[in-house]
């Protein structure tokens, strides 16, 4: 059973780990998702497109340039947390067919009971792994694939090889987009051999994050974008410079050299991604 402390916070064992739900003290209605200490999502009950985690909002600004305005698309979620993504594409593009793949039956129990998204027929949710749900769909069955997926706070080895990619792209319309929450730190190992990994199926791509992140100074999370036609990058280096937080966009030769060296991964050597360093959810972002 869940438990309370600090009045309204909610405690729960879930099949990966200790959640809890943390009301936002500055935004009524709000609440962050952790797992194991690690933040996971942000939801505005009352305003599903205030979006607080700023690699969110440039998953978001993708969503949001990849198509025209409003108009609905097929979307796969792997990995759902507080369905952050899901309920903003909702509001943002009505219509849209949304399926959302999470692998933790308990945290999709507690999240449907404690902070309900709305009735839509258009938005499942299963219970399920990203890549089994991936082998299961249909060629071509989607306009963007939206990767979010960490067992604790490390993306599983599974999700990183070129195997992996091979079914989301598989699985994408021939203009589709990948769009991936890839997160690492110095010397950034993993995010270069995601860039190499990735661009081997799907070549045209665009790195979006912060700069001090990408010059491999600290941990954070980067945005991957990436499809089979050139991505809006004018558009996302505009909202990414006019972000909360400026972000930086890479694209074309700064990719390349970003990506340089770093080979392609396969299922026999893939590894879990970079675990962040002790202390950096120690305090709220």
């Amino acid at each position: 059973m869940g438990r309370r402390r600090d009045a309204d916070r909610v405690v729960e064992q879930v099949d990966t780990g200790q959640a809890e739900l943390v009301p936002d003290p500055d935004r009524p209605g709000s609440w962050t998702l952790l797992l194991d200490a690690a933040p996971q999502s942000h939801v505005d009950l009352a305003d599903p497109t205030h979006l607080e985690f700023e690699y969110v909002r440039r998953l978001a600004a993708a969503l949001d340039l990849i198509a025209p305005a409003g108009a609905p698309l097929r979307v796969l979620h792997l990995g759902g947390g507080a369905l952050t993504l899901p309920r903003y594409v909702t509001a943002t593009r009505p219509g849209s067919t949304q399926r959302v793949s999470e692998v933790d039956g308990a945290l999709v129990e507690l999240v449907r009971r404690a902070l309900p998204w709305p009735t839509d027929p258009r938005l499942r949710v299963r219970v399920a792994d990203a890549r089994a749900t991936l082998t299961a769909s249909r060629d071509a069955s989607y306009d963007v694939v939206v990767a979010d997926v960490f067992a604790g706070a490390r993306t599983p080895a599974h999700l990183t090889s070129v195997e992996y990619a091979a079914e989301v792209a598989r699985v994408l319309r021939p203009d589709g987009w990948y769009l991936a929450n890839v997160a690492d730190g110095p010397p950034l190992r993993h995010a270069r051999a995601q860039v190499a990994t990735v661009r081997s199926v799907l070549p045209r791509a665009c790195l979006i994050g912060d700069a001090a992140v990408l010059r491999g100074r600290r941990y954070g999370n980067l945005v991957l974008v990436a499809g089979r036609v050139d991505p809006p990058v004018p558009e996302l280096t505009r909202r990414a410079a006019g972000d909360w937080f400026p972000g930086r966009v890479l694209a074309g030769e700064e990719l390349d050299r970003f990506a340089g060296g770093a080979g392609v991964v396969h299922d026999a050597e893939a590894t879990a991604s970079t675990p962040p360093p002790p202390g950096i959810f120690s305090v709220r972002r």
